[in-house]
């Protein structure tokens, strides 16, 4: 398998638990990670968007990445977590919660570890996928978050459409 980066450079992820798997994302889009929270709906939204969370004052959409990879949406439990990333989306800043089962821990691998995706034996959608990093003799699944809400963009933020909605989110400050 070809190795994604051709340097090694140290690269900080955050490490998470979805659908018994261990994905990982870079830890600089994160901006916090949160237990749940009340979480209001919202008529007509993607089935991948679980619906509004208030976050330090701003209204920000809640994302279960289990149903946006195609998987079942699955209960809370206590280690369930949200974690709030922030996105350039055309250019904004915009504020974004995923569902994670659990969160693990911050820490580093180098690009060098970092795998192409594999095409085949993959239960979730591997254009969400980075890459396969590896940590020791665990592997871990490096999602690659701008494409996880890119390849369906208008659907998530919005295009004044659903019922006359503004669904835009933007982090101002």
């Amino acid at each position: 398998m070809a190795t994604v980066e051709s340097t090694s450079l140290p690269v900080k992820i955050l490490t998470l638990a979805l659908a018994g798997e261990a994905f990982a994302l870079e830890a600089e889009v994160v901006r916090e990670i949160l237990d749940i929270v009340t979480i209001t709906d919202v008529p007509n939204a993607p089935a991948y968007v679980w619906g509004l969370i208030n976050v330090r004052g701003k209204v920000v959409p809640l994302v279960d990445l289990r149903v946006r990879f195609g998987l079942t949406r699955s209960d809370f439990t206590i280690d369930t977590r949200i974690v709030v990333i922030e996105l350039d989306l055309d250019g904004e800043p915009t504020i974004v919660g995923l569902l994670a089962d659990k969160v693990y821990e911050v820490t580093t691998i180098n690009t060098e570890s970092i795998e192409a995706t594999p095409r085949v034996g993959l239960k979730w959608r591997a254009e969400f996928i980075r890459g396969i990093g590896r940590r020791g003799k665990d592997f871990l699944v490096i999602l690659d978050i701008d494409r996880v809400f890119a390849s369906d963009q208008q659907a998530f933020i919005g295009d004044n459409t659903r019922n006359n909605e503004i669904t835009r989110f933007v982090h101002a400050g």
